[in-house]
């Protein structure tokens, strides 16, 4: 999770401690700026469990050091291969122009309600062709 709004005497052990009543921390980091190592007023927070974060964002106002702070939920910038992210969207490539919105809901509604589905068919395509001669061009 990312914790923004930290008072600039939080400390990573604090986040842990404040953040310790949500479920099991798995590691928490609070950003510094490399020139000054003052804190930036934000870091992160990793649960075990994604229901930690549910809890979290549930519930609040929380307050740190005196300072209500603001988390949300975060991905990171390189996703690990063994690490899996939640989202309730995705993307879905390779339709014909003749996929329908109602054969796309009802194949995706066997693992779920659909809320939205956007189908966007592109007008114009991108053609690439190499052409090789028979003799050497000069």
């Amino acid at each position: 999770m990312f914790v923004g709004g930290l008072s600039w005497q939080t400390t990573a052990d604090r986040l842990r401690e404040f953040f310790d009543a949500f479920g099991e921390v798995k590691e928490t980091m609070v950003m510094k700026d490399p020139s000054t190592k003052r804190s930036r007023g934000f870091g992160f927070v990793t649960f075990r469990d994604m229901a930690s974060v549910d809890k979290v964002l549930s519930s609040g106002p929380h307050v740190i050091d005196s300072k209500t702070v603001d988390p949300k939920l975060a991905f990171p910038r390189k996703a690990q291969p063994k690490m899996v992210t939640r989202t309730k969207k995705i993307f879905v490539g390779g339709l014909s122009a003749s996929t329908t919105v109602d054969e796309v809901k009802k194949y995706f509604g066997q693992f779920g309600p659909v809320s939205s589905l956007n189908i966007i068919i592109q007008i114009s395509f991108h053609v690439t062709c190499f052409r090789q001669f028979q003799k050497h061009i000069s």
